[in-house]
């Protein structure tokens, strides 16, 4: 399975993204529909963190505090990609986004850059 991170860019403070990973591979899309798969993040000189998660069917969501409210987090299975509304942003969300499994991590994919200015 791969998955392939893709909607970062340079946007202002206050403005918004919207971020994709799609999952490919021979077992991609049953991987990914089973499980619950989740966003990460990682800023320069920091570690990975867990932005946002999403059950297997969609139907129940979990936040970091520091996105609640500004991130949404959702999922469309017949499709294999997952998505991530960011709004609202700030500088501090400016890092290196990733989506896996949530759990057990399949191999990262590359990411993509989120920079936000001030």
């Amino acid at each position: 399975v791969q998955l392939v991170e893709s909607g970062g860019g340079l946007v202002q403070a206050g403005g918004s993204l919207r971020l994709s990973c799609a999952a490919s591979g021979s077992t991609g899309s049953d991987t990914f529909s089973i499980n619950a798969m989740g966003w990460y993040r990682q800023a320069p000189g920091k570690q990975r963190e867990r932005v946002a998660i999403i059950t297997s069917g969609g139907g129940s969501t979990n936040y970091a505090d520091s996105v609640k409210g500004r991130f949404t987090i959702s999922r469309d299975n017949a499709k294999s990609t997952l998505y991530l509304q960011m709004n609202s942003l700030k500088p501090e969300d400016t890092a290196v986004y990733y989506c896996n499994l949530v759990g057990i991590h399949i191999p990262w994919g590359q990411g993509t850059q989120v920079t936000v200015s001030s």
